[in-house]
């Protein structure tokens, strides 16, 4: 339901102030908007270029695996993966961009000790094993950047969103009912200027 616009001088100070503040609004979001999408395309970048990396240092790994499945027993292949050689501490924290809490990991690798003999399996399969070890820490910090790019997309999408409902609904609908004010005082002004030249006559 719409309710009619009241042209007094209160309504249109009221008015004028909202007018101020939400160009004020506009102003900080636009710039918060600059800076989220700065940061997202920063990010963006690193991340692409860590995934590619990372990609094909993996598929050298596998490669390995492979040979070593060419040339041994699968029942050697399987015992040097059933138990862990090794173990993963990882370390978790966040940083803040703007009012976001981006996540951030850090991995390190420890060595537990093998539980197969050097002599049972191929040097391709312990080279695969140890290659693999060097790129959990990559895989695990670039899963932290990828949530941080996702957070930092939904925020972008949210200030925008913010951002264009001010600019194009909210500071015109004010500028219009600022101007129509304007005009109807400005009209009941004219109209007693009229009557009093009227009583005076």
């Amino acid at each position: 339901m719409l309710f009619p616009l009241q042209a007094t001088r209160m309504e249109l100070l009221r008015r004028k102030r909202r007018l101020s503040l939400a160009q004020r609004g506009h102003k900080l979001l636009k710039d918060k908007e600059e800076e989220l999408m700065r940061h997202l395309l920063s990010l963006a970048k690193r991340v692409r270029e860590k995934r590619k990396e990372l990609e094909k240092k993996l598929s050298e790994a596998k490669a390995h695996f492979y040979i070593a499945s060419l040339y041994e027993n699968p029942l050697f292949s399987e015992t040097a993966f059933l138990i862990p050689s090794f173990r993963v501490d990882l370390k978790t924290s966040s940083r803040r961009v703007l009012n976001l809490f981006l996540p951030e990991m850090e991995a390190e690798v420890k060595e537990i000790g093998r539980n197969y003999g050097l002599f049972q399996t191929s040097g391709e399969l312990e080279e695969g094993i140890e290659r693999f070890k060097k790129l959990l820490p990559v895989l695990l910090s670039l899963a932290a950047e990828e949530k941080a790019l996702k957070l930092l997309l939904r925020e972008l999408t949210k200030t925008r969103r913010r951002v264009n409902a001010l600019e194009y609904i909210l500071i015109p609908s004010l500028t219009n009912s600022i101007k129509f004010i304007t005009f109807k005082l400005a009209e009941r002004e004219r109209e007693d200027l009229v009557r009093l030249k009227r009583i005076k006559r």
